[in-house]
């Protein structure tokens, strides 16, 4: 699909999320939305991108805002997932940076490395909560803990009325409707998060690790996002997650978190990073968090961190300008702004831009 020339930034949106499946083209777009200075900053040249679904939007909002500043230069994104992406990345040839929900890990860390000639480069692009969303007829405003959630998806907790859910929402009037937990059918950057979350914030009722595959028997299956946010509103007493920017008409609970109860905001999930730690081993080149899950400061620890994945050198000088022009403007100030307006991303912190953009600039042509 081609983005248009000053596409609305409403429409870029509304075409992301309607195309899921779809390969993003864009050979110029909004102009209005800058990405490298000037009316046109001269970068010419083609790169390709495949992975996670969950920037859809935000990417096709990033595509159109720097092929609008950068009429010779051509973007192309397939949202096959974060899997998908890794792999491909890995792979070579055709794929010159990834979108992923994960940051890269053992083998695929040293493939990578292999591919790229040394380092690789990772950079936080899309920050998004993701929301436990609902449907319980007559009860539109909901808190649950962790050990509550936790033990929602993982069927211990059976109807909704549970003394447990009751202790996180005090004089609320809950049905004794039976609890029906979705979950994601296929391979998920949002899954892996999620449970994570459980595991690390209520290890004692959560015990499987965080895993991209759902690691629990029971509950409902849907395939992608969509299918569960479809599911969940099909139902009543159902209970599922999701990117709260897709989470449509449905409500979403907050999080209990001490004597906090803390919503599934793009504001609060910006936090996090300030809290967490990077991953040691991973390189001078990469930003991958090891995201601090058990949050109790205010900010919103079930949060997807989604990256862009590159090299520090590619093997053609055109090549290497335009990977570097588009990450630059992915990560800046106008990129974040144009994604939190698209998707509902949080934008990355001043500081932590400060931080990645030496990294990105330093992308060369080499061996």
């Amino acid at each position: 699909m081609k983005t248009k020339r000053r596409a609305p930034r409403a429409r870029l949106a509304a075409i992301g999320v309607a195309t899921s499946c779809a390969l993003f083209v864009a050979g110029c777009g909004a102009a209005n939305e800058g990405g490298g200075g000037g009316a046109d900053s001269g970068i010419s040249g083609t790169i390709s991108g495949a992975g996670a679904s969950s920037q859809q939007a935000a990417m096709q909002a990033w595509i159109a805002g720097f092929t609008g500043a950068n009429s010779g230069a051509t973007v192309n994104y397939d949202p096959v997932g974060s899997g998908g992406g890794r792999t491909q990345f890995i792979q070579g040839g055709q794929i010159a940076f990834a979108g992923s929900d994960a940051y890269l890990k053992d083998e695929q860390l040293a493939q990578a490395r292999q591919r790229c000639g040394g380092q690789v480069i990772e950079v936080p692009n899309y920050i998004s909560p993701i929301a436990a969303v609902y449907k319980l007829d007559g009860v539109q405003n909901l808190n649950l803990s962790p050990a509550t959630i936790a033990g929602l998806f993982k069927g211990d907790i059976k109807t909704w009325n549970d003394p447990k859910v009751a202790a996180d929402n005090p004089g609320v009037a809950l049905p004794a409707t039976t609890v029906t937990p979705v979950h994601r059918s296929d391979e998920s950057g949002t899954t892996e998060n999620f449970t994570d979350f459980m595991n690390k914030a209520a290890p004692s009722v959560w015990t499987a690790e965080g895993d991209g595959e759902w690691p629990v028997p029971g509950g409902e299956a849907a395939q992608g996002t969509s299918g569960v946010v479809g599911a969940v509103g099909q139902g009543n007493g159902t209970i599922g997650y999701a990117d709260a920017s897709q989470a449509g008409q449905l409500s979403k609970a907050n999080l209990k978190l001490g004597d906090q109860n803390v919503a599934p905001t793009a504001e609060a999930a910006a936090k996090i990073l300030e809290e967490s730690k990077r991953v040691e081993g991973q390189g001078p080149t990469s930003f991958a968090f090891d995201l601090n899950r058990t949050s109790t400061g205010g900010a919103y620890p079930i949060v997807l961190a989604s990256y862009l994945i590159a090299c520090p050198q590619y093997p053609d000088q055109a090549q290497a300008d335009t990977v570097k022009a588009f990450l630059s403007y992915v990560v800046s100030e106008q990129g974040q702004q144009a994604a939190a307006q698209a998707a509902g991303s949080a934008p990355l912190s001043a500081a932590l831009r400060g931080q990645i953009t030496p990294v990105i600039d330093q992308i060369k042509v080499g061996g």
